[in-house]
């Protein structure tokens, strides 16, 4: 690799890693408006989102375990997120009857009900973006596969 080419390597704006991390900063703030309106941080939100496909279709344990492994988070991470969540009505962490160590999680009514809340909130951040809608399918089909890799990478 020339000088040149080494120098370009290491420029900002040609790090994948940087556009990514910008990319997310600003998608995140995007979503600041709706989710102020629901009292919930961004973090929250995801684990909502996946409390709420877990209502639908059930995981064999819905453990903070098998949350940390959905969403790619420790527990040292999820603790403080589930019991700010359980201050606020939403969910429910209980011990599994087979095993104390494992803490089941639920949502309550209040958890339930939100969700109606965030689905018209959701649908206006869509359709105010601009983004067009094939452009963000494919983007999150390519996010998709460079995970997936990466990923398998680790493993």
């Amino acid at each position: 690799m020339s000088d040149k080419g080494r120098e370009h390597a290491l420029l900002l704006d040609t790090q994948l890693c940087f556009r990514l991390y910008a990319a997310s900063r600003a998608i995140i703030r995007g979503y600041r408006p709706m989710l102020e309106a629901l009292g919930l941080t961004y973090p929250q939100y995801l684990v909502m989102l996946v409390l709420w496909e877990w209502q639908a279709k059930p995981p064999e344990q819905p453990s903070v375990k098998a949350l940390g492994e959905r969403l790619m988070l420790d527990s040292g991470t999820l603790t403080p997120l589930l019991k700010r969540l359980e201050q606020l009505g939403l969910v429910q962490r209980r011990r599994a009857r087979a095993d104390e160590r494992e803490v089941h999680l639920s949502l309550t009514e209040a958890g339930e009900a939100m969700r109606e809340k965030v689905l018209p909130l959701r649908d206006e951040l869509v359709c105010d973006s601009g983004l067009d809608p094939q452009a963000m399918d494919e983007l999150h089909q390519r996010l998709g596969d460079l995970l997936q890799q990466l990923i398998e990478l680790e493993g």
